[in-house]
């Protein structure tokens, strides 16, 4: 049966992990989290003082960092540098940095490369705010994610909650805001809908549904 790349994007607390996650596991494929790689990045930024507007000290930090995703007990877990960070990267002092971060072009030149190398034998699905316009041009498939602002702010809540950590509403939807902002204005590969992807406007879907429509969309591909 032929392998496809399926190309997942969307704004922050659209559920994009959510439904890749559920593609992977119904379809047998490799699930790709570029969110979390950026996440990760941040995260050692943060643990090692890297001061990400000092372009030296970026390209520097960037030399010592590899990302690699393991499934453990039905879970992705994103390990850095051989180390499990999946419940710290989920951090509010993490989420605050991450966008900046994400935004520095040497950051989403190092990124876009492990990606790649990941997605060479195909039979993947990725997740992320460029992975069908810049990651993946070529994938079959390519999916944008898009949900109202306090929906999103309310999923977003709920799962904090559920991994035990503490954030105030009104601060996480401020969070979700500005990520919006700086993912759509950057310089670098801005998030933006790929002119061939398919739109699912999943405000007032369950996840059961929208993977039932995003699997419609794959078997179509898949079979053609």
């Amino acid at each position: 049966m032929k392998r496809i790349i399926i190309a997942i994007d969307g704004f922050s607390s659209c559920g994009k992990s959510t439904l890749a996650k559920g593609l992977a596991k119904s379809l047998h494929y490799a699930y790709l989290d570029s969110g979390a790689m950026y996440r990760a990045v941040t995260l050692y930024f943060i643990d090692n003082q890297v001061d990400y507007n000092d372009p030296a000290a970026v390209e520097d930090a960037l030399h010592h960092i590899q990302i690699h995703f393991e499934r453990i007990d039905g879970q992705n877990r994103t390990f850095l540098n051989d180390r499990d960070v999946e419940h710290d990267i989920r951090e509010m002092r993490v989420s605050d940095h991450v966008s900046p971060v994400s935004a520095i072009s040497a950051v989403r030149r190092a990124m876009v490369s492990q990606q790649q190398a990941m997605g060479a034998r195909r039979g993947i699905v990725a997740d992320g705010r460029d992975i069908g316009t810049v990651v993946f041009p070529d994938a079959e498939l390519k999916i944008f994610l898009v949900a109202d602002v306090d929906v999103r702010t309310s999923r977003r809540h709920l799962e904090l909650a559920a991994k035990g950590i503490d954030a105030e509403w009104d601060d996480i939807k401020k969070n979700i805001e500005e990520r919006d902002r700086i993912d759509s204005s950057r310089a670098d590969s801005p998030l933006r809908k790929a002119d061939d992807a398919v739109v699912i406007d999943n405000t007032l879907l369950s996840e059961e549904q929208q993977l039932e429509k995003a699997l419609a969309l794959a078997r179509e591909k898949i079979e053609r």
